[in-house]
C-alpha cells in the first residue's frame, strides 16, 4: 500500500490557482512560467466536428485539476491535446512554459496512465516499468533501483516478476501509474483510470490516489473522469466540460456550494432546479435574495446581481431538502417550504431517495433522506424545507 503522508497546504493566489513553487524560464521570453501546463484557445476538429472548442486551461505546479463532464464533452480530448496525441486546429499547448504544440508525445516528458492499463502482456511487470527509463538509455543500475523505488511506491514490489495477466484489475492499474511515473514527469495525465474497475476496486484505488498525490507534491496532475466522486475527492480544482466547451472552473467547494451554471449545479450534486422570480435588489457581489417560487415565497443565496423581476432558477441539491411537518390550516407554513405529493421511493441502503412532484409548481425534485428518518410511502402529501443558504441561485437563462 501507498504510504499515507499528509497533503500540504499550499498557498493561494488572487486568481485561484495554488501558488507555484519553483519558477521556469519561458522559451524566449525571459518571464517565470507560473504553470505546469497552460492551453491557449486550443480546438480540435474533425471536418464538421468540433471535438474541442477554444480551450484557455491552466495547472500549477503540484496542483490537480479534474477534467469532469459526460461522454463526449471534451475531456479526453483536451488531454490528449496536452499529451501530443492529438493535434489542436487552433491554439497552443505549453508544458513549464515550453511550447509543445508542434512535439512529439515522446519529446513532452510526460506520464500518461489510460483506462485500460495499456501493459505489455508479454513483459515482466519489472520490465513493464523499466520501458520509459530503457528507452531514455538510462544506466542498467539507475533503472534497477528507479523501477523498485516505483514498484515500493505503488505497493507492487512482491509482484516484479509476475506477467499483468496474473494480477487484478486494481494492481494492473498501480503497475501502470509506476511506468508513467518511472521516468519522473513533471506532469501526470490519467485519463478515467479507475472506470474499467469493479465498485469495490475503485474506492481502494480512490484511497491510494490520494496518498500518491501526497507522495508527489511538486507534479502537476489531470484527471479526466465522468465521475463526481472522483473529482470531489482527488482535484484541487475541477474543470466542468460541457459540449467540447469548458463551462465553469473552480475548487470543489466552490463549484459544488455556489455554482454558476445550472448544468454544473445539476451534473456535479444533481440539484433540483426550480423557476424563481426576484422581489428584491441584490448587488453585484451577491448576497441573500427574496423571491418567489409558484406562489412561495423563499430566500436563497444570489452570486449575482438581481432587480425586482429579474428570474432565475433556485438550484437545491437532494440532501439539503427536509421534512417537516405540515401545518395547521390558516396557520403560516414554515419559511423556505413548499408542498409536495411523493411520486416514488427507492430505499439506497444509507438511506431513502424521493421523488416529489411539488404542488402548484410543474417540478419533480430528488429527496434524499437519512435511513433512520422516517419515510413517507408513495401518494403521501409532504411539506419540503430548505436552509436559504442551502439554496442557490442560477441564470434563468442557462441550460441544465
Amino acid at each position: 500500500m501507498l504510504s499515507t503522508l499528509k497533503k500540504s497546504r499550499r498557498a493561494v493566489r488572487a486568481d485561484g490557482h495554488p501558488t507555484p513553487k519553483t519558477g521556469v524560464v519561458l522559451q524566449d521570453s525571459g518571464a517565470l512560467a507560473d504553470y505546469a501546463v497552460e492551453m491557449r484557445n486550443v480546438s480540435v476538429t474533425y471536418g464538421t466536428t468540433t471535438a474541442l472548442a477554444g480551450l484557455d486551461l491552466q495547472v500549477a505546479r503540484g496542483e490537480t485539476v479534474a477534467l469532469l463532464g459526460p461522454s463526449g464533452s471534451g475531456k479526453s480530448t483536451a488531454l490528449k491535446a496536452i499529451a501530443g496525441f492529438e493535434r489542436p486546429s487552433n491554439g497552443r499547448v505549453l508544458l513549464d512554459g515550453r511550447d509543445v504544440t508542434d512535439a512529439s508525445p515522446a519529446q513532452r516528458g510526460i506520464g500518461v496512465v489510460v483506462q485500460q492499463y495499456a501493459l505489455f502482456p508479454h513483459m515482466r511487470i519489472d520490465a513493464n516499468v523499466a520501458y520509459g527509463l530503457k528507452a531514455r538509455r538510462m544506466p542498467k543500475a539507475e533503472i534497477t533501483a528507479r523501477v523498485k523505488a516505483m514498484l515500493e511506491m505503488v505497493g507492487m514490489e512482491d509482484h516484479a516478476h509476475k506477467l499483468p495477466r496474473q494480477l487484478s484489475g486494481g494492481q494492473q492499474q498501480r503497475v501502470a501509474i509506476a511506468r508513467a511515473l518511472a521516468i519522473k514527469p513533471s506532469v501526470l495525465l490519467l485519463d478515467e483510470p479507475l472506470s474499467a474497475l469493479d465498485a469495490s476496486l475503485r474506492a481502494e484505488m480512490l484511497i491510494e490516489l490520494q496518498a500518491l498525490r501526497a507522495e508527489l507534491p511538486d507534479i502537476a496532475m489531470v484527471y479526466v473522469t465522468h465521475d463526481q466522486s472522483e473529482a470531489l475527492t482527488l482535484a484541487d480544482r475541477i474543470a466542468v466540460m460541457r459540449n467540447a466547451r469548458l463551462e465553469e472552473i473552480g475548487t470543489a467547494d466552490q463549484l459544488y456550494n455556489r455554482p454558476a451554471s445550472a448544468f454544473t449545479a445539476k451534473f456535479l450534486g444533481g440539484a433540483s432546479l426550480l423557476p424563481a422570480v426576484s422581489t428584491t435588489v441584490v448587488p453585484d457581489d451577491g448576497g441573500m435574495a427574496a423571491v418567489v417560487v409558484g406562489s412561495h415565497r423563499m430566500q436563497s443565496v444570489a452570486p449575482f446581481a438581481l432587480a425586482p423581476g429579474d428570474r432565475a432558477r433556485m438550484a437545491i441539491r437532494p440532501h439539503a431538502w427536509q421534512l417537516v411537518a405540515e401545518t395547521p390550516e390558516g396557520t403560516p407554513a414554515p419559511v423556505n417550504s413548499l408542498p409536495g405529493r411523493v411520486e416514488s421511493v427507492q430505499w439506497r441502503g444509507a438511506g431513502h431517495r424521493l421523488q416529489v412532484d411539488l404542488i402548484g409548481i410543474p417540478e419533480r425534485v430528488t429527496v434524499d433522506l437519512p435511513a433512520l428518518s422516517k419515510v413517507p410511502a408513495p401518494g403521501d402529501l409532504v411539506v419540503l424545507a430548505v436552509d436559504p443558504q442551502h439554496a442557490v441561485l442560477v441564470p434563468a437563462g442557462d441550460q441544465a
